[in-house]
Order: C-alpha cells, then structure tokens, then sequence
C-alpha cells in the first residue's frame, strides 16, 4: 500500500528494518524483523527474532520508522 506521501506502507509478512532505536523495546536502530499484523494504516506489530526463530520483542511500530527490505530484484517506482 502505498501512503498519501508516496511511502511503501509495510504488508503481513514483510521484512522490515527499523529506522531508529526503540529503547523502551530494547531494540536498536537496523535491526531486523517480521510484520505480523496491519494495527492500522499507520502502524504494525513487528516481531523480532533469534536466529533460531525464537521471538524476543514483538512491538506496534509507526510505518515511518520501518524500511521494507526487499531480497530479490524489484524495479523502482
């Protein structure tokens, strides 16, 4: 979805990277994690985890402070 200032809003299931530090969350600036839920068009439930999948915050973030990432090719809008 894209927002009224042209900005990819995060779907289910995206990977994302936080913008900036969340440290009420204990979570930094780039880390990585998964959307699980739209909360609404301006912030979703992210969860973060493990490398061996084991959730350690799962946290309602703003979509602007999420950056999609993408891992295979995708023309630019």
């Amino acid at each position: 979805m894209i927002d009224k200032n042209g900005a990819k809003q995060p779907l289910e299931l995206d990977v994302v990277a936080l913008l900036d530090d969340l440290p009420g969350a204990g979570l930094a600036r780039g880390q990585v994690g998964t959307v699980v839920q739209s909360l609404d068009d301006q912030t979703s439930l992210v969860e973060f985890s493990d490398d061996d999948g084991r959730a350690y915050a799962t946290v309602p973030c703003r979509a602007t402070n999420l950056l999609v990432l993408h891992y295979v090719p995708e023309p630019a809008e």
